[in-house]
């Protein structure tokens, strides 16, 4: 047996490096897409991409937990939005999509006495959410309580199917 046959080096299979990689791309790529999407929201004023980058991402990176419940006659969400108050919130129903928002800002208040500290931070969120089914835009209801927002949306109700008489044209 030769040195050289006995040290040369084989190929090893490593593990996958595309799943950590192509989750990594899909990640950027959806970020790119949301910040283009605040951006066009704005009416496309430049000078403010690094801001609309830093939305998308805590968008997408934090998002806000919620449940989606479905009953026969009902879609019902609820959102923990800790922190927030009613005012701080907006909420827009669409016949298959539900939109939460939310912005909270701080408050620079004069401090009297002793120093104080505070971690309290000013925020944004946004969750949308595609509704398993159609739903009344005007028969939504809206509660929060103990940072948790409750929405229930009633169903409209599924068109049956209607038979359509064939006339004959003469």
């Amino acid at each position: 047996m030769s040195p050289q046959s006995a040290t040369a080096l084989q190929p090893v299979k490593g593990p996958a490096q595309t799943s950590i990689f192509n989750r990594m791309e899909e990640l950027h790529h959806a970020i790119a897409r949301r910040a283009f999407e605040i951006f066009e929201g704005k009416g496309r004023w430049p000078g403010r991409e690094l801001d609309d980058w830093l939305r998308a991402e805590s968008e997408l990176l934090h998002p806000m937990h919620l449940e989606l419940m479905e009953s026969d006659n009902h879609v019902t969400v609820r959102a923990e939005v800790p922190g927030f108050s009613a005012k701080e919130l907006e909420i827009n129903v669409e016949p298959r999509r539900l939109t939460i928002s939310g912005k909270r800002e701080t408050k620079d208040e004069a401090k009297k006495g002793n120093t104080v500290y505070s971690e309290l931070c000013a925020g944004e969120i946004l969750r949308v959410v595609d509704l398993p089914t159609e739903v009344d835009i005007s028969n939504a209801a809206a509660t929060l309580k103990d940072g948790i927002l409750n929405i229930k949306m009633t169903k409209t109700p599924t068109p049956k199917s209607v038979r359509v008489e064939l006339k004959t044209a003469g």
